[in-house]
């Protein structure tokens, strides 16, 4: 079942570049009873390796941005490693599941929010991006690196964000430069070192299951090449609003846990 369960994910996360985290997570929790803290550990590692395979593809169709990816890098690699700082010294990673659980139904919430909303930041951004063009060019850079630090906190805490709302952030701040496929690949690539290094955080604090990972990995390998090679041919939208929705119920069920 963890295998099937790695499948299915895969296969999202390789066509809408969605859904590592923000899917895996709940359902190691609720449907698996994972604990809260193993859960976003070994979900974290899990999505590093399972975004490599997907990220290659990208990289071969020529539809990753490698100059966003470091943007973004450059906020959030930092960010990670100070919010796995503040866990080891403070005892963070020992808080009661209950604590992780209501950041996990947190994050859910803003995520399904922002995917509902994708068209609506794409509109505004592309609005800006056309009116003012010079000013917007002038704070790109600026507001990609701060996106990447509000990613880095997130997906460290929780291992959701990384795919949905970088998705989301990127069509605000690259409306006219990304095309869906390269929004995919872009986002994919940038969540490889970030759920690496929170995730080896997480495995120094004893917060990876490895049986538990290498079952999820039999299935999303697989499964997030065969989405990576289907994903110019995917109706995108359709299967975000779904996710969404399925998302925003899930944090329904945890948040009331």
């Amino acid at each position: 079942m963890n295998s099937i369960a790695g499948l299915l994910v895969g296969t999202i996360v390789g066509i809408t570049g969605v859904g590592g985290g923000a899917l895996m997570t709940p359902i190691l929790v609720l449907f698996f009873g994972i604990a809260p803290q193993t859960a976003v550990g070994t979900d974290l590692l899990y999505a590093s390796i399972t975004k490599m395979f997907g990220t290659a593809v990208h990289h071969n169709h020529g539809t990753v941005d490698w100059e966003i990816v470091k943007r973004l890098a450059w906020g959030s690699l930092p960010a990670a490693a100070l919010t796995l700082a503040w866990m080891t010294f403070s005892g963070g990673h020992q808080v009661k599941n209950g604590f992780i659980i209501q950041a996990v139904g947190i994050a859910l919430i803003i995520t399904a929010l922002g995917m509902l909303f994708k068209e609506k930041l794409h509109a505004i951004g592309k609005n800006f991006r056309v009116g003012d063009s010079e000013k917007f060019k002038n704070v790109q850079p600026v507001l990609t690196v701060v996106a990447g630090v509000v990613l880095g906190v997130l997906v460290t805490l929780t291992s959701i964000g990384a795919g949905a709302l970088g998705t989301v952030m990127l069509v605000y701040l690259y409306p006219l430069r990304l095309s869906s496929n390269k929004l995919v690949g872009t986002d994919l690539a940038h969540a490889i070192p970030l759920a690496l290094i929170a995730g080896l955080g997480h495995l120094s604090m004893g917060n990876v299951n490895y049986d538990l990972l290498v079952s999820l990995l039999l299935g999303s390998i697989p499964g997030v090449l065969i989405g990576s090679l289907i994903s110019t041919r995917a109706p995108l939208t359709l299967i975000r609003y779904a996710i969404a929705i399925v998302l925003g119920l899930v944090a329904v069920k945890m948040l009331s846990v």
